[in-house]
């Protein structure tokens, strides 16, 4: 199914799931003012964070999962970087690829477990 869709739509998603994750994980950490929480968020909501978050992971990645996240770090991208790289967008697009890929195969548990790694230092 994940075949039929393209590396962008899949990034794009991914997208939507990453940030309902950070959402969730920053009220959960007991922030309560929206000001705060927007914030936070945009501190780990970024390309540069997502590039290097994507960089720890890469070797806890199945073999699957190293091709769904080439696919959408490799796919063509007509967007321009304003905060940082092109190496690093194309490396947090394809984190969001990735992400998109688990949410859609209802892989959640994978899903969670790879978030949480994210923010493992």
């Amino acid at each position: 199914m994940n075949n039929m869709i393209s590396a962008s739509a899949l990034a794009y998603i991914g997208d939507g799931v990453y940030e309902l994750l950070l959402r969730r994980r920053l009220v959960a950490s007991g922030i309560g003012d929206t000001g705060r929480l927007t914030a936070e968020g945009q501190k780990y909501a970024c390309a540069p964070f997502q590039a290097a978050a994507a960089d720890r992971l890469m070797p806890q990645l199945t073999t699957e999962e190293v091709e769904i996240f080439k696919r959408g770090r490799n796919a063509n991208s007509t967007s321009r970087p304003k905060n940082a790289t092109i190496s690093e967008y194309r490396r947090a697009t394809g984190l969001e690829a990735l992400f998109g890929h688990l949410h859609l195969t209802q892989q959640t548990q994978r899903l969670e477990e790879l978030f949480e790694m994210m923010f493992e230092v």
